[in-house]
């Protein structure tokens, strides 16, 4: 795996990285106390082609490959999660599978507004009853006079507040994945509904909604791929998914080191820095080395995506291990920061609650080890 980064990648990680600090790190503590990113925000990402990244240039994208994309993630992690999920989604989600699956309409239609910002996608899979169970959805699609029909409810969706187009996972046919097939559907449609979530633990400044589907019609073309093609669309996009997130994790993570190591130069107890305290370096040092082996694993999968390779499995392996290394490092800083960390005045408490989510969507911590179980024993321990 080539771990030395082209002039390209750098570039890029540089743009980025100097974005962040200036747009994003400023204003994320009063984003997560109003609950509110500035929806600004989406068009200034589109402007740097952040919103593209990856979707070929003649639908608007601009160059970049899987190893661009989680830079890119890295730096919004350490900036904001609330930001990086809307990239994580509207792009990774969404533009990039109608990039794969669209017919060319599709794509001429989509993809240009999403690139530049000018249109926001929502990924709407998970229902108030089913989570891990993906496969067991009840939100129904039904064939009416060569339109599709849609009735049903989703829950938790990223960007769902402001998204002009949902990719819609409904049921066409029978129990199980082959009765899956997804839509692409305008927010504007009539009988489209959405509520805003209030209220979380974490990404509090990211738009989360609960969606509604009153009899909402749909005309054949917004079918995104073929009947019952969906879950298998769905899953395509949740494995390079679970990179992102790693991704993002370990820009949060990194946000942590750089918070703590900073106060700890800073921080006087008994007489001297908290920084020449063995204990503290050893926090310090957890920190780091998870840090470190966490990004490692993401760049290996985004070595195998580049290379044509399977890497689901990989996949999974990086977001758990981030995930969880995200949730470690914000609790170190915490430690590191005493009192003081207990108190939005510092951002180390944001960081863990933003942290905690990371562990449960798309596939929480312990699907993870159950996919990475299988692919070790050929034994399937979910159904």
């Amino acid at each position: 795996m080539q771990l030395d980064l082209s002039d390209t990648h750098r570039d890029l990680r540089e743009l980025a990285r100097a974005w962040v600090d200036k747009e994003v790190v400023p204003h994320a503590t009063a984003w997560d106390r109003a609950e509110a990113v500035d929806p600004a925000i989406v068009g200034k990402l589109g402007e740097l082609g952040f919103l593209g990244l990856g979707i070929p240039e003649e639908y608007g994208g601009t160059d970049g490959d899987a190893l661009a994309y989680c830079l890119l993630l890295e730096e919004l992690g350490r900036g904001d999660s609330a930001v990086r999920g809307i990239v994580s989604v509207s792009l990774g989600l969404v533009a990039k599978s109608i990039a794969g699956y669209g017919t060319e309409a599709q794509r001429r239609r989509w993809l240009p507004e999403l690139c530049a910002g000018r249109a926001l996608g929502c990924f709407a899979l998970t229902e108030p009853g089913t989570g891990s169970d993906a496969a067991s959805l009840r939100t129904r699609a039904e064939r009416v006079d060569g339109d599709w029909v849609l009735s049903g409810s989703k829950i938790f969706i990223t960007n769902g507040t402001h998204a002009d187009v949902a990719l819609v996972f409904a049921r066409t046919g029978g129990p199980g994945p082959k009765g899956i097939t997804a839509f692409l559907v305008p927010t504007d449609a009539p009988g489209f509904t959405r509520t805003e979530i209030k209220g979380k633990l974490g990404l509090r400044g990211q738009a989360t909604a609960e969606l509604r589907f009153d009899q909402v019609r749909v005309p054949d073309t917004a079918r995104l791929g073929e009947s019952g093609a969906g879950f298998r669309i769905a899953m395509s996009a949740l494995d390079k998914g679970r990179m992102g997130v790693a991704a993002g994790c370990v820009g949060l993570a990194r946000a942590c080191l750089e918070a703590a190591v900073r106060y700890a130069g800073e921080r006087e107890q008994f007489g001297k820095p908290i920084a020449h305290y063995q204990l503290v370096q050893q926090m310090l040092a957890d920190i780091a080395v998870e840090t470190d082996a966490a990004r490692l694993l993401t760049w290996r999968v985004a070595d195998l995506v580049d290379r044509g390779q399977p890497f689901g499995t990989e996949a999974s392996m990086a977001k758990l291990y981030a995930s969880e290394t995200a949730v470690r490092a914000a609790n170190n800083a915490i430690q590191v920061f005493g009192g003081y960390g207990y108190i939005d005045e510092y951002p180390v408490s944001k960081y863990l609650r933003d942290a905690r989510v990371l562990t449960l969507y798309e596939g929480t911590s312990q699907i993870q080890q159950l996919l990475i179980g299988r692919a070790l024993t050929g034994v399937n321990a979910i159904v």
